[in-house]
């Protein structure tokens, strides 16, 4: 397929449609990995370019599956957003072991896997982008965030470690940490109901900032970058 191909981990709602429609219309084609198999666009659409997979990022064979089902179907994969993880929240008495496990299997697992299958073959061309959603979580702890700052504290430093093994070879990993509640449907249902819009990130906000890191030049290329509201208290 002519173009750049994208590969959303973790597509849905919110955040994974504003990514996804973001690199669309940069020119990107787009490949789709989600639970549920869920498309982006009009139903019934027949642009081929924009491609669902179901996938379970959290189970290595299956994701591995999947990418390599992307790159037979689309070809070489340029941009890769790691957007999966799993939103379990409670303190230590409200969560179980099965729940940590699957928070880290989904987190940092699946990172794990795909840079494993992908992060070698991008730098064996010395090009490619690793952007992964990241969470304040990933920075410190909570009372509610027993198996989910593990999770993604995992992610980042595995973020880390990779940017350090590939960027000398031409991969540029990236990992945003967003700081705040993102404006989605659920969030102003269940999570924040009364708040007013100044409080939320909009989630295009978030992927046009992506679409700027797969952009940079390697001269001045960013690991770490904070998105949070203006009135956001840190």
């Amino acid at each position: 397929m002519d173009g750049k191909i994208c590969v959303i981990i973790g597509f849905g709602p919110g955040l994974g449609a504003a990514y996804a429609e973001t690199f669309k219309q940069a020119g990107y084609s787009l490949a789709l990995l989600s639970r549920s198999g869920a498309t982006f666009g009009d139903e019934g659409s027949t642009d081929t370019s924009v491609r669902p997979y179901r996938c379970d990022a959290g189970n290595p064979d299956n994701l591995k599956k999947a990418l390599s089902a992307v790159q037979s179907d689309l070809g070489e994969i340029e941009v890769v957003i790691y957007n999966a993880d799993l939103a379990q929240f409670g303190a230590l008495e409200d969560v179980s072991e099965l729940q940590f496990e699957q928070s880290w299997r989904v987190g940092a697992l699946g990172l794990f896997t795909t840079a494993k299958l992908l992060g070698s073959q991008m730098a064996e061309r010395g090009s490619g982008v690793i952007i992964v959603s990241g969470a304040t979580a990933a920075l410190r702890g909570n009372v509610w965030t027993t198996v989910f700052a593990p999770s993604k504290s995992a992610q980042r430093t595995l973020a880390n470690a990779l940017a350090k093994q590939l960027g000398p070879r031409g991969v540029h990993v990236a990992y945003l940490v967003i700081d705040g509640v993102i404006d989605t449907e659920d969030t102003r249902t269940n999570f924040a109901p009364d708040e007013p819009d100044d409080f939320f990130i909009k989630p295009e906000r978030i992927a046009e900032t992506a679409l700027m890191l797969a952009r940079q030049d390697k001269s001045a290329w960013t690991f770490e970058l904070d998105i949070r509201p203006f009135g956001e208290k840190w």
